[in-house]
C-alpha cells in the first residue's frame, strides 16, 4: 500500500503518444500507435501525475465514449457506500474476454490513469492493429473500483461502522480481501468488492489483471537496481493447474511488456488467502494476475503510468493475436523475487505484504 498525496486535475492526455515515444513492437503483434486525438499516456510535466477527481473521471470516461464513436461503452455497475458510481468501460466484440481492475485501494491511483490512456488508444485508434484487437477480444475495465477511498485518500472503502477482519475500524474494509468465491455478493460486507464479483460473473472474463501500488524496493547486491513493478499470479493451493498455467502466461506477457518499456520487474511476495482477487479469480478458473507499481518519486510517476499503459495495451494485443497462448509459463518462475525495502520507502508491513 502507498499513500500518494492529493493531486486532482485532468491529466494532460493529448499528444501522449509523442510523450511516451513509439511502442517497442512485441514479437507477437503489430504495435498499436495512438492517433493524435487518442493519446496514450500523460505528457511529461514537472512534478507528479495530476490525478482525476471522481467527478473528472466520470467526465473523462464519457468524453472517451463519445470520441470513440461507439467503440467504447461506459456504464455504472454499482455504487460505493457513499453513493459514487463504479464505472465499467468496455470495448471490442471478440470472444475472448479480458478484464482489468484499477484502484481497489483508494490511495493507489496510477493504474486508473493508465487505464484511461489505454481506453483512448484501444477504443479511439482506427489503426489496423487496434481494429484487430477489437475484433478478437472484448476488454472490460473497472476504472477506480474504490471511489470513496480515493476521495478520503486512504486504502479502504468508506464504512465507518465497520469492524472488519481485514480493514480498519471506523474507516472501512480492505476491498482486496473480500473476493472469496465461497461468499456470495449479497453476503459480502465490502460493497465495492461485491460490485466487482457481480461484474466478473456477468462479464465472464478469461483473464483478470488487478492493478495496485506498493512501496519502494530494490534487488539485493550485487544487482541493486530499484524495482519499479512487481507481479504475481494465484498461489492458492486449490487453483487448477490449467488456470495457474494461463495465469503465468499472462505474467510473462505483462513482465515482457513492462521490461520493453524500461521497467524493472520482480515477483511480488503475496499470500495464499482466497479472498485476494488474484487468488479468487484464479480459483474461479480465470488467468489472474496482480500488478504492483512502485511508489516512485513524483517526477517518475509519468514513467509508471506509461509502463502500466504499455502492459495493458500489449497484453490486449497478445490475447487477441493468440501469442499469449504460446508463451512458456515456466518463464514466470524465473522472474526474480522482490528485494528489501529501500530506506525511506514504504515497508513490507505497510504494504500488508499480500495485495
Amino acid at each position: 500500500m502507498t499513500h500518494l498525496r492529493a493531486r486532482t486535475g485532468t491529466v494532460g492526455l493529448a499528444a501522449l503518444a509523442m510523450a511516451a515515444g513509439a511502442l517497442v513492437a512485441p514479437a507477437h503483434a503489430t504495435t498499436i500507435t495512438a492517433a493524435p486525438q487518442a493519446a496514450a499516456a500523460p505528457q511529461a510535466q514537472k512534478g507528479g501525475v495530476r490525478l482525476h477527481s471522481n467527478a473528472e473521471l466520470a467526465r473523462t470516461l464519457k468524453q472517451i465514449e463519445r470520441a470513440s464513436h461507439g467503440r467504447v461503452t461506459v456504464r455504472s455497475v454499482g455504487k460505493s457506500n457513499e453513493g459514487r458510481p463504479i464505472w465499467f468501460a468496455t470495448l471490442g466484440s471478440g470472444p475472448r474476454r479480458v478484464m482489468y481492475v484499477t484502484q481497489q485501494h483508494g490511495d493507489e491511483p496510477l493504474g486508473t490513469e493508465s487505464a484511461l490512456a489505454a481506453l483512448r488508444t484501444l477504443g479511439q485508434s482506427d489503426s489496423r492493429a487496434a481494429r484487430a484487437v477489437r475484433s478478437k477480444i472484448t476488454l472490460g475495465i473497472v476504472v477506480r473500483a474504490n471511489p470513496d477511498g480515493h476521495e478520503h485518500q486512504w486504502r479502504y472503502n468508506y464504512d465507518p461502522d465497520a469492524d472488519p477482519e481485514y480493514g480498519e475500524p471506523g474507516k472501512g474494509y480492505d476491498i482486496n480481501r473480500y473476493h472469496d468465491p465461497a461468499v456470495a455478493p449479497g453476503d459480502n460486507p465490502a460493497t465495492e468488492a461485491a460490485v466487482i464479483q457481480r461484474t466478473y460473473a456477468a462479464f465472464r472474463p478469461s483473464i483478470v489483471v488487478d492493478y495496485h501500488m506498493q512501496g519502494r524496493y530494490a534487488f539485493p547486491p550485487p544487482d541493486g537496481r530499484e524495482i519499479t513493478t512487481s507481479i504475481l499470479w494465484p498461489n492458492h493451493p486449490s487453483v487448477s493447474a490449467a488456470a495457474l498455467r494461463r495465469s503465468k502466461q499472462v505474467g510473462v506477457a505483462v513482465h515482457d511488456a513492462f521490461t520493453r518499456a524500461g521497467a524493472v520487474v520482480s515477483q511480488y511476495p503475496g499470500g495464499t488467502y482466497q479472498g485476494i482477487a488474484r487468488n479468487a479469480y484464479g480459483l474461479l478458473g480465470s488467468a489472474s494476475l496482480l500488478v504492483e507499481l512502485s511508489a516512485l518519486p513524483p517526477e517518475r510517476e509519468h514513467f509508471q503510468v506509461r509502463t502500466a499503459y504499455r502492459s495493458m495495451v500489449e497484453l490486449a494485443e497478445a490475447a487477441a493475436s493468440g501469442a499469449l497462448d504460446r508463451l512458456d509459463p515456466a518463464a514466470a518462475d524465473r522472474i526474480p523475487p522482490r528485494g528489501p525495502s529501500l530506506p525511506g520507502g514504504a515497508s513490507a508491513a505497510r504494504d500488508r505484504g499480500t495485495h
